[in-house]
């Protein structure tokens, strides 16, 4: 347990290490060429079809907490939310947030409070449009499904930690008629997502949303970051899986015995 704590802790260091040194080196003004993602193409459609059209986007940040490992797929509902509100500040009807825990809901708040006050806007902020709609799972699901009947949104963008309710989620929004775009964290929930919403994010493309809606230079390190981990992480299962065949770990394990 120790040994695979050091490890995480280890790949953690790196990966931040690897932020830091791409968001310094990438001072340029430099084109980065990414890879088509048709769930942020269709998004990114839908934010200019709601300030055209005047309708209102919604966007549910899940039930995760800030404590726990689904912080991560929570703080990234966080950043879409913080670019929607930027780039429909001058539409009617500005976007609504749902979400199951009480800790998301102050940050989601402050996330849109500080967002109008930065583009100048105070006076348009208003507190309703961050909601906490239930604190269990179905109690979640019911109140984000009232919003989806109600609110009119012409999409609904589903980013966090969710369990098997959110079937429900996508499932109102699909009776609608709206653009449903879906990520997770939580396998189970994935495996839900993609066979029910219109648009699901797959693996790390949950945390790519920030880099793809125009966000800051750490958001584009991080993208790079994320690849060289993934190559990182490759090599070690392979190196593994070597050392397993040619009986290599067990040596290892009979020195280790032996010095004991």
């Amino acid at each position: 347990m120790i040994t695979t704590g050091i490890v995480g802790f280890a790949f953690t260091l790196i990966f931040l290490g690897l932020i830091v040194y791409f968001t310094i080196a990438d001072r340029k003004d430099t084109k980065i060429q990414l890879r088509v993602i048709p769930a942020i193409n269709k998004l990114q459609r839908a934010i200019g079809l709601a300030v055209e059209a005047g309708s209102r986007l919604h966007i549910s940040i899940g039930r995760g907490n800030l404590t726990g490992s689904e912080s991560a797929a929570a703080f990234a509902g966080i950043n879409i939310l913080e670019r929607l509100t930027r780039s429909t500040s001058t539409s009617d009807n500005p976007p609504v947030a749902t979400t199951g825990d009480a800790a998301l809901a102050v940050l989601m708040r402050d996330t849109l409070n500080t967002t109008y006050h930065d583009i100048g806007i105070d006076e348009q902020y208003d507190p309703t449009t961050g909601r906490l709609v239930g604190l269990t799972p179905f109690s979640y699901a019911a109140g984000t499904m009232s919003i989806i009947r109600d609110e009119k949104a012409s999409a609904h963008i589903f980013l966090g930690h969710f369990g098997s309710e959110v079937a429900l989620l996508t499932d109102a929004g699909e009776r609608n008629g709206d653009l449903t775009l879906a990520g997770t964290d939580n396998l189970p929930a994935q495996a839900i997502l993609y066979a029910t919403a219109q648009e699901p994010l797959v693996g790390e493309e949950v945390y790519a949303g920030g880099a793809y809606l125009g966000a800051d230079k750490m958001h584009l390190a991080s993208l790079k970051a994320q690849d060289i981990i993934r190559w990182i992480l490759a090599a070690v299962i392979l190196g593994s899986i070597a050392a397993k065949i040619i009986g290599l770990d067990q040596l290892l394990l009979n020195i280790l015995g032996a010095s004991q």
